[in-house]
């Protein structure tokens, strides 16, 4: 009698029929409606192309939780959401379909500010007062970084409101980028200094 034997995982599996993109997309809808459902889901997430290229968009059940440009490295911005937020966080486009669309909005011109809830939970203190601030200033004007910190009742603070931008979990959306230094130079930007550019010129040619 010849002995026979057993298959490989790796034989087994590649035996099993392709699954195509479109049979994937589904199972994975279905993946985050249970999630959803079970309320395992605390993160979703989804990328977007913008003039300021890919932007990665995260939520929870609160608001828009984060916003974050390539040059950040999204994978180590999702392992700092999963740290920081929660383990339970999935893709899932259609979550953040509305601030998708506000975004594509507002690169068109026809977006002065977002309606789209925030969840601030990344940002404390005095970050999170600045972050406060950014959205009071106009659509297509700029305030100086010592502007913003008398605006928040530390008017020395000037270091500290650049820290704040250069952390501000919700870029485009939160608006530091109409955050300047005195001189009129655009200074720092999390997005790079050709992104802080496009968003002023945007801002200006649409105001």
């Amino acid at each position: 009698m010849n002995a026979t034997t057993e298959p490989t995982a790796d034989e087994m599996f590649s035996a099993l029929p392709a699954i195509d993109d479109e049979t994937q997309h589904r199972l994975h809808a279905r993946l985050v409606e249970a999630a959803a459902a079970d309320g395992v889901l605390d993160v979703a997430y989804r990328t977007i192309d913008s003039p300021v290229g890919v932007l990665l968009l995260a939520a929870t059940e609160q608001g828009l939780v984060r916003v974050a440009y390539a040059s950040e490295d999204l994978d180590a911005v999702l392992t700092t959401l999963a740290g920081k937020v929660s383990p339970r966080i999935l893709e899932s486009p259609a979550r953040l379909d509305v601030v998708a669309r506000e975004l594509d909005e507002y690169f068109a011109g026809e977006r002065r500010r977002f309606d789209v809830p925030l969840d601030l939970q990344l940002a404390r203190g005095f970050r999170l007062g600045v972050l406060g601030h950014l959205p009071q200033i106009a659509y297509g004007q700029t305030e100086s970084y010592a502007q913003v910190a008398a605006a928040t009742g530390n008017p020395k603070a000037v270091r500290a409101v650049g820290s704040a931008c250069a952390t501000n979990p919700l870029p485009v959306v939160v608006p530091c980028h109409r955050v300047v230094r005195a001189d009129g130079t655009f200074g720092g930007y999390v997005g790079g200094p050709e992104a802080k550019r496009t968003l002023l010129t945007l801002e200006t040619a649409a105001a």
